[in-house]
């Protein structure tokens, strides 16, 4: 039987991505959430045109809120989190070990996000999509199948700094 995601944590940072949290609340959208377990959803909607507050919708509790102080506990308590491409809320789930699909702001200008969520893929940290293909995501992919992104080590970047302050020593 396939993991289910009873509690989803959607984050849009602080930017405005008023097109994702539109799709979220789509028939389309909610009618995948149910589809994969979904019970409850919180939605970060920073600056969004969106209105916070509480709501059910096909049986799914929503709850949507602008900001908080730090969003770790709602990561933490998620069973799936759904991001923007920020890199510090990308970094930010994948150092909890939570699934994540990220969904890619094509209205961006130069979008670097992009890229940044193209190579976590590649990696096999997470998906990502756009919002024209959030709900065929949802309905094909397999979060389990995700690897976790490994912890940061410091010893690496005192070695790269050894090195190059050896270097540098050698020059003069």
């Amino acid at each position: 039987m396939p993991k289910r995601y009873n509690r989803i944590f959607i984050t849009v940072g602080t930017t405005r991505f008023d097109l994702l949290c539109e799709y979220i609340l789509s028939p389309a959208v909610i009618h995948a959430l149910k589809e994969i377990g979904c019970k409850e959803v919180v939605i970060q909607i920073g600056n969004s045109d969106v209105d916070p507050g509480n709501f059910t919708k096909n049986e799914i509790e929503f709850t949507l809120y602008r900001f908080k102080d730090s969003i770790l506990e709602d990561i933490k308590k998620a069973d799936l989190v759904i991001s923007h491409a920020g890199a510090g809320s990308c970094l930010e789930v994948l150092e909890e070990k939570k699934p994540l699909l990220v969904v890619v702001n094509e209205d961006l200008m130069d979008n670097h996000q992009l890229e940044l969520a193209e190579q976590l893929q590649i990696d096999g940290h997470l998906y990502y999509c756009t919002c024209d293909t959030l709900v065929n995501t949802l309905n094909v992919v397999d979060f389990e199948l995700l690897r976790p992104f490994p912890k940061a080590n410091p010893i690496l970047f005192v070695r790269y700094l050894d090195d190059i302050f050896r270097v540098y020593k050698n020059i003069d």
